[in-house]
């Protein structure tokens, strides 16, 4: 059985029609057919009934098809690995980020080190500190952009970044240039859910100047929090680059804490491939970010 014709078994199930799955793969029709008739030669089955708008799937078909996904993805998957292992210069580096970095860090090193190594292709996922510690540890990913230090993982800081507290363009503090978050107990919170690092960074800013503010919106992106503040929904900290986005405006934090630091992760029980390990020493490198 060959990995091409399950391949083409899949085109052909998701167009419905030989003629145009021929034109796809870029192939002839009769060299389809050919294809698709030793498949079912080899697993004994009928995969397609022919009707009049093209072809449809079988019983036995639809037990075909995923299961021939899920191998035509395994070996997509085996042969990537052994292109990382082979070229650091071509391969694929698979990167998970936390939703708050989405608009600043992330665009910004992406930008650099394509502009360092064109030819490698990095893959992304956008997700909570807990998923990317998950896809570390099963493999899914190779390194993650995070606040924290994970046990068991390895960790090294890539930026800092100021906080500051971003009010209303109405609030009555708007012509400060620094405030105390003591000065902000009468207002409402705008944050990101319980379970997110930036959440946790800011209770614990609030808890070292011991006040407590009444959540009144959460959400997981930082841009939609600068949004909700400029539209006079409450007062929210967040990362610099954030301030005045949509109008709200930024305030110096008078807190000694009021930065974050970000770091890659990545696993320490296997080596990092090849494209992976030139990513991890041109983010550490720092001359990107200048």
């Amino acid at each position: 059985m060959l990995m091409r014709d399950l391949s083409w078994l899949l085109v052909l199930a998701e167009a419905g029609h030989v003629t145009d799955a021929a034109t796809t793969i870029g192939t002839s029709q009769p060299t389809l057919s050919r294809a698709l008739g030793r498949l079912e030669d080899e697993l004994g089955v009928r995969v397609f009934e022919r009707v009049s708008t093209g072809v449809v799937l079988t019983p036995d078909g639809e037990v075909v098809v995923e299961a021939a996904r899920d191998l035509v993805g395994r070996d997509a998957l085996l042969r990537a690995t052994l292109a990382n292992r082979l070229d650091p210069g071509t391969g694929l580096v698979r990167l998970a980020f936390l939703d708050s970095m989405a608009t600043t860090l992330v665009p910004r090193l992406l930008g650099a080190f394509h502009a360092y190594a064109p030819g490698v292709k990095v893959v992304l996922s956008q997700e909570p500190a807990h998923e990317i510690r998950r896809d570390l540890d099963r493999g899914a990913v190779e390194l993650g952009l995070t606040m924290e230090h994970a046990p068991g993982h390895a960790w090294s800081p890539v930026q800092q970044e100021r906080l500051v507290v971003v009010v209303p363009p109405t609030h009555r503090l708007r012509h400060r240039k620094r405030v105390d978050l003591s000065e902000l107990v009468d207002d409402e919170l705008v944050t990101t859910p319980p379970g997110f690092g930036h959440s946790a960074l800011v209770q614990g800013l609030m808890g070292e100047a011991g006040v407590s503010l009444r959540v009144s919106f959460e959400s997981a992106d930082l841009a939609t929090i600068e949004g909700l503040v400029a539209a006079g929904l409450g007062v929210a900290i967040v990362p610099e680059a954030f301030a005045g986005l949509s109008g709200s405006v930024g305030l110096s934090l008078a807190s000694a804490g009021a930065s974050r630091t970000i770091g890659l992760t990545w696993r320490t029980d296997r080596p990092l491939a090849p494209p992976a390990r030139l990513f991890l020493d041109f983010a550490r490198d720092g001359s990107w970010s200048s």
